[in-house]
């Protein structure tokens, strides 16, 4: 069995000026910005990507994107692109998160698109699948997340897919509070899994990481990351404060 190095990334949405990031970043630093066990993610706004990132300068904790075109320039008004992410040394790059599918229409061909460039650019895509309540209350969970996940790795190859991080992320538990049991979230999880191994190997499924993105906390933290097949949490409103996601990470180092 392989050891997958669990992972943490926070995810600040629309929050945080460019110098309330600095804030946020600098006490994670101090706190867990040498640690090697547990790798870390934060990922600003646009505006506030290149300011983190000097302020992790000298720091084992990495800088990721929320989102970004699949086209690497041109006319596209209001967008950012693969390479102006890497030339200001971000690493990772969230894509397909479920609030970028219901609000702003984009499609597993779209997000398909994000991963491909994300890959072609030496970018580590975190691609977020998951169900809403109506899909789940019709049994449809494991359906929809084989779709986007499917769809989503269309045309990576199995020397690729060991690059890209997955992250469930159930809608219905997003920002509201609720969280899948721990059952719920280790069964998809482990569905997502056996996806992989059936589409490229089962090595290659063991080395993919699988976050889950449905309102973790310090609370529930520690029995979801226990799990086998939780790698890790992509954490929305527990991110915005350096105490709950540094507790998060912690409660990561210790289910190593």
């Amino acid at each position: 069995m392989i050891s997958r190095k669990k992972l943490i990334a926070g995810n600040w949405k629309m929050n945080k000026t460019p110098a309330d990031g600095v804030a946020l970043v600098r006490d994670i630093v101090a706190a867990v910005g040498k640690q090697t066990d547990v790798e870390v993610v934060v990922c600003p706004p646009f505006t506030g990507l290149e300011t983190a990132g000097q302020a992790l300068e000298g720091s084992t904790v990495k800088l990721g994107a929320q989102n970004m075109h699949h086209e690497a320039s041109g006319a596209f008004t209001g967008e950012i692109s693969a390479p102006m992410l890497r030339a200001i040394f971000t690493t990772h790059v969230i894509l397909g998160h479920s609030e970028r599918r219901t609000l702003f229409g984009e499609t597993d061909e779209l997000v398909n698109k994000k991963v491909l460039a994300a890959l072609k650019n030496q970018l580590r895509p975190i691609l977020c699948v998951g169900e809403t309540l109506a899909e789940r209350e019709a049994g449809a969970t494991l359906k929809v997340v084989q779709t986007q996940t499917e769809r989503g790795l269309e045309g990576v190859n199995k020397d690729s897919v060991g690059s890209v991080v997955i992250a469930y992320e159930p809608v219905w538990a997003i920002g509201t509070g609720k969280v899948a049991t721990t059952e719920q979230a280790q069964e998809v999880h482990a569905f997502i899994r056996g996806l992989l191994a059936r589409h490229f190997t089962d090595a290659v499924a063991q080395k993919v990481r699988i976050l889950y993105g449905g309102s973790m906390k310090p609370a529930n933290a520690p029995e979801l990351l226990a799990q086998k097949d939780i790698d890790g949490g992509l954490i929305g409103g527990a991110s915005l404060e350096a105490r709950s996601f540094v507790e998060l990470v912690t409660a990561a180092i210790a289910a190593k």
